[in-house]
């Protein structure tokens, strides 16, 4: 069991659903292990975890393909807990 919790919110939900009614075995595999890095250390590991600049400051990033990326906001107080965003797409 990680350190973070992580939240899912609905927009985000509905993308993780169709990656995998999608059938990408590749994508939803590093899905997964991106899910399982988050609650341990978000900000290392696969997927070029970076954070974002502009309209976007104080939110993180991480690659599943070409295209798509994760979305995600740490908050380390009062709980240590992980929000994922956006799960299709490009910011």
């Amino acid at each position: 069991m990680g350190k973070f919790r992580i939240k899912i919110e609905n927009s985000a939900q509905e993308d993780v659903f169709k990656i995998y009614r999608s059938g990408d075995k590749s994508c939803i595999k590093k899905l997964q292990k991106i899910m399982i890095e988050l609650s341990d250390h978000p900000t290392t590991g696969i997927g070029n975890p970076e954070l974002l600049k502009h309209s976007l400051s104080g939110l993180w990033s991480r690659r599943l393909n070409k295209k798509d990326r994760l979305i995600y906001e740490i908050f380390e107080e009062p709980e240590e807990l992980v929000v994922v965003i956006s799960a299709l797409g490009h910011y």
